[in-house]
């Protein structure tokens, strides 16, 4: 997958590299840097896609978002952060209406198109007022957090900067939100089955 020419960056470490491309905003540094995660990078995007072709192009691209991002993010440890940045690329390409699968069931397996079409957006409804229900027994950092991350799609490094908290604080807010959301909404469900019942 390699497509740049070596520099003498080579003895360089990742955080030295990062510090001279933030310095310099040289593309050949930015390139060495890039091209030992190259493999990473496609392989995420590979995971994702399921297309050759797809995930070649989507590595280019990546590249091309890491030119500006890079640059105005802290980067610790950088094959995490590019890792995180090449999932929320995938995450948000999948989620463009082009990419959008659509298929034609055929009316003869369905009951009654009308009910069908009724129950599941009443149900949807239900859902959503549960999770909107659950986000607001989260505590206030955790809410935030889950919103930035799981809402508007914004990777861990950009919501460090928003809520002006460390890494790892804001990596907990995102897993024990995403915990305290999975039990709220199952105990509303098993709630909403018994009363049903009653």
């Amino acid at each position: 997958m390699a497509f740049l020419k070596n520099i003498q960056g080579n003895s360089l470490t990742d955080a030295e590299l990062v510090l001279l491309y933030k310095q310099t905003e040289d593309l050949h540094v930015l390139g060495e840097l890039y091209q030992r995660y190259m493999d990473l990078v496609y392989g995420v995007c590979l995971k994702y896609f399921k297309e050759p072709e797809r995930s070649k192009d989507a590595v280019m691209q990546i590249f091309e978002e890491l030119i500006a991002k890079l640059k105005r993010y802290e980067v610790e440890s950088f094959n995490g952060w590019l890792h995180q940045l090449s999932k929320n690329y995938c995450l948000m390409q999948l989620r463009t209406p082009k990419n959008l699968k659509t298929v034609e069931i055929p009316e003869t397996l369905m009951q009654s198109e009308e009910d069908v079409h009724l129950n599941g957006v009443l149900e949807k409804e239900e859902n959503f007022l549960k999770l909107e229900y659950c986000l607001t027994t989260l505590s206030e950092d955790q809410r935030k957090a889950v919103r930035l991350f799981y809402f508007e799609g914004k990777c861990y490094n950009e919501i460090v900067e928003l809520m002006g908290q460390d890494w790892k604080q804001v990596r907990s807010f995102i897993q024990n939100g995403r915990r305290n959301l999975k039990i709220c909404m199952e105990k509303s469900s098993l709630e909403s089955g018994v009363q049903s019942q009653e």
